[in-house]
């Protein structure tokens, strides 16, 4: 498989797995949930290795240089190779993880009330009548 020297914007987002589709990815890229060096652009933008993406995706946000092009979707464990991370984006992605894992711990979880058996159901009908 030949080298390729670059690759458009929406595409490699794809193949580095931050978006499920192309569709997706374009339209991060046109929402400006997608920042090239700093800067909006669109989704057929042509980008190369050494390029600084700012990615924002639900609440979590990467900030990474581009150290690989790959036109094909492979394993998640090959798309990791594809960027590089800075340190402190890492560090804010984990702390918004550990964060909302505290607040769900936290959070009381209520059972939702089941339906009325055949003899609830009964009692219901003899209430409402008097």
């Amino acid at each position: 498989m030949p080298a390729v020297e670059s690759l458009r914007l929406d595409k490699w987002l794809w193949a580095a797995r931050f978006f499920k589709t192309r569709k997706l990815a374009a339209d991060a890229v046109s929402g400006g949930k997608v920042h090239l060096n700093n800067q909006r652009t669109k989704p057929g933008k042509e980008i190369g290795i050494g390029a600084k993406l700012s990615i924002h995706k639900d609440q979590y946000s990467w900030d990474i240089t581009v150290t690989g092009l790959n036109s094909q979707r492979r394993p998640a464990s090959e798309a990791t190779q594809l960027y590089e991370e800075t340190a402190e984006s890492r560090e804010k992605r984990q702390q918004l993880i550990i964060r909302q894992r505290e607040e769900q711990a936290n959070f009381e979880h209520f059972e939702r009330p089941s339906k009325p058996n055949k003899k609830d159901r009964r009692l219901i009908h003899r209430f409402k009548r008097g």
